[in-house]
C-alpha cells in the first residue's frame, strides 16, 4: 500500500532534487523512498572514515560534561 507524504522544503532544494531525479531517470518520490530504505537497510552500512574510526571510543570511561565541552569551545574560539 502506498500513502501520500507531504514534505515542506526550500524551493531551491526542490529544484535541485528534480534535476537530479531527471538525470537518474527517477521521480523525486522514488529517490526519497530509496533514501528512506537506505536508512533502515543493514546491507547499506558503510564503514566509518579512517579519521572517525580512529576517534571511536576515545572518550569511553571518561567523565565529560556539557560545561567541559562549552569551556573547550570558548577557549578554542578566542
Amino acid at each position: 500500500m502506498q500513502t501520500k507524504l507531504t514534505l515542506r522544503l526550500d524551493d531551491q532544494l526542490i529544484f535541485q532534487a528534480k534535476q537530479v531525479a531527471e538525470i537518474r531517470g527517477k521521480s523525486v518520490s522514488q529517490m526519497v523512498a530509496d533514501y528512506f530504505q537506505s536508512l533502515t537497510s543493514k546491507s547499506s552500512k558503510q564503514p566509518l572514515p579512517t579519521l572517525t574510526r580512529s576517534l571511536k571510543g576515545v572518550l569511553r570511561g571518561k567523565k565529560v560534561s556539557i560545561s567541559d565541552y562549552q569551556a573547550h569551545l570558548e577557549k578554542k574560539h578566542r
